[in-house]
């Protein structure tokens, strides 16, 4: 018989199975405030209604359910055949009606909980592949999942804040944008949190700035809002005085 909690005992998966869970818990929350016909408006996402969001974060769901069953498995399961597969994927999925679409999203969300639950601890390292390409162990869909959900509740556009986020998925945040900064070339942003000790929380100021990177500064919560590309520059600043530019990409 399945079993009833997760299978797995490692300390620092179950709290990051939980931050997940919270964040699903949130982006429910705020989608459930919706009426129907708000749907139909406009989300922080350009060029995508908050249907796109709903359709595209259920699908997602889908789609690291994939991974996981491929951990589970060993049966190679890509979370899309193609790009375009995905992109019309969630076109079609915003054309749902809204009944459909918000059992899209719930249903889709406890489909990969439960395969997350039943894992055998051993399976969280298999190696999966994202739709990026890159080979990763299977414990990285719970950080792709988390960053989904949490990120796209604000994009609802509906009252949902990164300063409402934990601060331990906001510092998480600030890591994982650095960490792609750093792999494209050019010099990357440092984040400088004032609300934080150290110099950057994990923000990517680690060793030293490249010649010419600029520094931005402000709560670590609307860092994080700017650095991953939801506006909030007005919040910040810069140690000159300068206009803080758009940020890098992020993903």
């Amino acid at each position: 018989m399945p079993a009833r909690t997760d299978r797995t005992a490692d300390p620092d998966l179950r709290a990051a199975l939980l931050l997940a869970r919270r964040g699903q818990a949130y982006f429910s929350r705020k989608l459930n405030e919706l009426a129907n016909d708000e749907l139909d408006a406009p989300s922080l996402v350009p060029g995508w209604t908050r249907r796109h969001v709903v359709a595209h974060v259920g699908l997602n769901a889908r789609a690291l359910t994939r991974l996981t069953e491929w951990a589970a498995t060993g049966v190679e399961t890509p979370m899309y055949a193609s790009r375009e597969e995905r992109d019309a994927e969630i076109a079609y999925g915003a054309t749902l009606p809204a009944r459909a679409l918000r059992s899209l999203s719930a249903h889709a969300a406890v489909h990969l909980d439960v395969e997350w639950r039943d894992l055998p601890p051993d399976a969280w390292q298999a190696p999966v592949r994202t739709a990026l390409g890159r080979t990763v162990p299977a414990s990285e869909t719970v950080w792709m999942r988390t960053r989904e959900v949490w990120v796209h509740a604000v994009d609802l556009a509906n009252g949902a804040s990164y300063r409402q986020f934990p601060p331990e998925l906001v510092d998480a945040l600030l890591a994982d944008v650095a960490r792609m900064w750093r792999a494209r070339p050019g010099p990357a942003p440092v984040l400088e949190p004032t609300d934080r000790d150290g110099a950057a929380a994990g923000a990517g100021a680690d060793g030293g700035a490249a010649a010419g990177a600029v520094h931005v500064r402000g709560r670590a919560a609307d860092l994080a809002r700017w650095a991953t590309g939801r506006g909030g520059a007005h919040l910040l600043t810069t140690p000159d005085g300068t206009p803080v530019p758009d940020p890098p990409r992020w993903l």
